[in-house]
């Protein structure tokens, strides 16, 4: 009897430490942003093959995945705002960073609640964090695949963004494949360092860069 008891001391324990942990996910309360780029023709060969925007005709290299909110150690997500539904109009006019309609309302839903800006101001500012990062010219318009190593992707990073730390972004794999380049900014689109995200990078010898077409 007594072990049940523990055990379910345990539960609750457990149970009281998430909610607690949900309810400190407060709008506007997060220390650095991270900008995700998206390789697309690795998404377009997963799971984005029956994506008919992002995969069909006109050819995308990097995409804006999302601007994400983060804490030193994890991040907030789903923040409580009330009406989450993003308008059609303001889905229209972020295809040319983010074309998937239903990626730009799941990151204004799950990120874009969190950063403490309403629709409007949230979606300029993915705008002019990405207009900060220069993508090395290699990258912009690849004919072939590429096999190429994380350490020289981000030293292609590095030399095209003066003012980037080495430890303040992160190539990002899967399977094989580049999956994205992840970039930490501070609140006011700064290049800053974030250790945490970089300890999560690929660790491959070398990855596959799907060509663009």
């Amino acid at each position: 009897m007594r072990c049940g008891l523990r055990t379910l001391a345990i539960l609750f324990g457990l149970l009281a430490g998430l909610v607690t942990a949900a309810a400190e996910d407060r709008p506007g309360d997060f220390d650095f942003y991270v900008l995700s780029l998206s390789w697309s023709p690795t998404y377009c060969l997963g799971e984005g093959r029956d994506d008919r925007i992002q995969c069909g005709g006109r050819p995308y290299a990097f995409v804006v995945h999302g601007l994400w909110p983060q804490y030193e150690r994890g991040y907030p997500s789903d923040c409580a705002v009330g009406d989450t539904r993003v308008p059609r109009r303001t889905v229209d006019a972020m295809l040319d960073l983010m074309p998937s309609p239903s990626l730009i309302r799941h990151e204004w839903r799950k990120h874009g609640t969190c950063s403490g800006l309403d629709q409007r101001d949230y979606f300029a500012l993915v705008r002019e964090a990405r207009a900060a990062v220069n993508i090395p010219p290699a990258f912009v318009d690849l004919d072939d695949p590429l096999t190429v190593s994380p350490e020289a992707i981000e030293a292609a990073f590095l030399k095209a963004n003066p003012g980037l730390p080495r430890d303040g972004f992160a190539v990002v794999c899967h399977s094989r494949r580049l999956s994205e380049v992840r970039v930490c900014m501070t609140r006011d689109l700064a290049f800053r360092p974030c250790p945490e995200v970089d300890r999560n990078a690929c660790r491959r010898p070398s990855v596959v860069m799907p060509p663009v077409r």
